[in-house]
């Protein structure tokens, strides 16, 4: 039986919990911290952003890349709000079929916002992507905080 390994990422919100769990479950603002550019990077050309935010629902991301569309998606396994969202992470069929991609994010309250850890548990021949996979979750988690900062700028 192959084993696991993680990726973990941390990042400190001056957004509530509240805002940042639903910032991954609306799929307006998943589309908005999607397109925002991350520092090196082209903003992505987002395709598709389909979310069924309930146990059991599917969600699918696309975008536009050099090689073509980058499809991931997965089904929403625990969904605790504002605390605990868990979910599969696919990019392929064969990850589908293996389902050995799990991510986990949590959301603890602090004064004046929140931190938010990413937990993406994979099977363990993924180990030379682990860095990258950290370094892609905690650009997301910054395009989000870019995003929620720019709308409490605008209330």
């Amino acid at each position: 039986m192959p084993g696991k390994l993680e990726a973990k990422t941390v990042h400190e919100f001056r957004a509530s919990a509240e805002r940042v769990f639903d910032a991954w479950l609306d799929p307006i603002k998943v589309r908005s911290w999607m397109a925002q550019a991350v520092q090196g990077m082209p903003p992505f050309d987002v395709r598709r952003i389909e979310i069924d935010a309930r146990v059991g629902g599917k969600f699918t991301f696309s975008d536009m890349r050099e090689a073509g569309e980058a499809v991931h998606w997965g089904y929403y396994l625990e969904i605790d709000r504002p605390r605990k969202l868990v979910f599969s992470w696919f990019t392929s069929e064969e990850d589908e079929r293996e389902n050995s991609s799990l991510v986990t994010l949590t959301l603890e309250p602090l004064a004046g916002g929140c931190r938010a850890t990413i937990v993406h548990s994979m099977d363990e021949r993924w180990a030379e992507y682990v860095k990258r996979t950290e370094m892609g979750w905690g650009a997301m988690l910054r395009k989000i905080d870019t995003v929620l900062a720019m709308e409490a700028d605008e209330d």
